[in-house]
């Protein structure tokens, strides 16, 4: 919660603690606590919805980082995956070169045998489906599982914008709902508690289809 908020609530407990030990007795002094107190309330309600808008905020933000790493290395073993493959490649080539021009049958034999050996070990840079517990190993395996693991990071940013938004939404109905108290101004309460149903409409999306609204 920012240090605005939490002055904002300290100003309204001086206010409510001030108002319950020099207040009289009247009916417009009854009626103004009965306000404060039913405005207390909503500030508790979306103070704790601001709890949990920002724990949801700091797990989704954590997750993209996280998924962000995982696809980071995921490419890194892409790219050295391929530069291996590309270089096995080309002493392929190479070798079918020599053999082509070469006239000794014992060499031809040698070299065919290593072509077989670098073109397996080709492929096997290419696709490799049963490594690293069935989830792949080759070029082909590694860039599906980056590619899904950036989906992931994706999808945890969407959610931690719409969580961010929320916590903007219930922070300022928390200011709202505090100046009701300072000003006697009820229609600033009315604004806090749309502003409430507002976060909860962001945190709903967030939780449930983070991709339905781009805002970012």
């Amino acid at each position: 919660m920012s240090h605005g908020v939490h002055a904002v609530q300290h100003e309204v407990e001086h206010k409510l603690k001030h108002d319950g030990e020099h207040g009289g007795g009247g009916h417009s002094n009854a009626a103004e606590m009965s306000l404060n107190k039913r405005v207390a309330l909503l500030i508790a309600l979306l103070a704790l919805c601001l709890a949990f808008s920002e724990t949801l905020g700091k797990s989704a933000q954590t997750s993209a980082l996280n998924f962000q790493i995982e696809a980071s290395n995921l490419w890194n073993f892409f790219q050295a995956k391929n530069i291996r493959r590309t270089a096995t490649l080309v002493a392929t080539e190479s070798a079918k070169i020599d053999q082509a021009t070469t006239s000794d049958e014992a060499r031809k034999a040698a070299l065919a045998k290593q072509i077989d050996e670098w073109i397996k070990t080709a492929a096997r840079y290419r696709s490799e489906p049963e490594a690293a517990g069935g989830k792949g190993e080759g070029t082909v395996e590694l860039a599906r599982r980056a590619i899904e693991e950036q989906h992931k990071r994706d999808t945890a940013l969407a959610r931690y914008h719409h969580y961010e938004l929320a916590s903007a939404a219930y922070q300022i109905g928390i200011v709202l709902a505090s100046a009701t108290v300072i000003t006697g101004m009820v229609i600033l309460s009315y604004i806090a508690v749309g502003l409430g149903v507002l976060g909860l409409v962001f945190m709903a999306i967030g939780l449930f289809v983070p991709h339905a609204v781009h805002l970012f």
